[in-house]
């Protein structure tokens, strides 16, 4: 897996924020992805005005894989 350092960003000026497919349930482990932009910002949908982190799209890809194949322990 290749992995590659995600940037910081401001999230509030963004636009196309949407819950992650992949958060917990009851708002407590809640992602969101915007869409339409050349990278992916992911943000803490409990913190909508601080920052995102953007992932490449093949960074995002290896990161929610790794996730599904429970590469990361608890």
């Amino acid at each position: 897996m290749h992995i590659t350092e995600p940037s910081i960003v401001e999230g509030a000026p963004l636009t196309g924020w949407r819950k992650s497919s992949y958060s917990g349930g009851a708002n407590a482990e809640c992602l969101e992805v915007a869409d339409g932009h050349a990278t992916i910002p992911v943000r803490d949908s409990k913190a909508p005005a601080g920052p995102a982190v953007v992932f490449s799209a093949d960074g995002w890809s290896s990161f929610v894989t790794a996730l599904k194949s429970g590469d990361f322990s608890a």
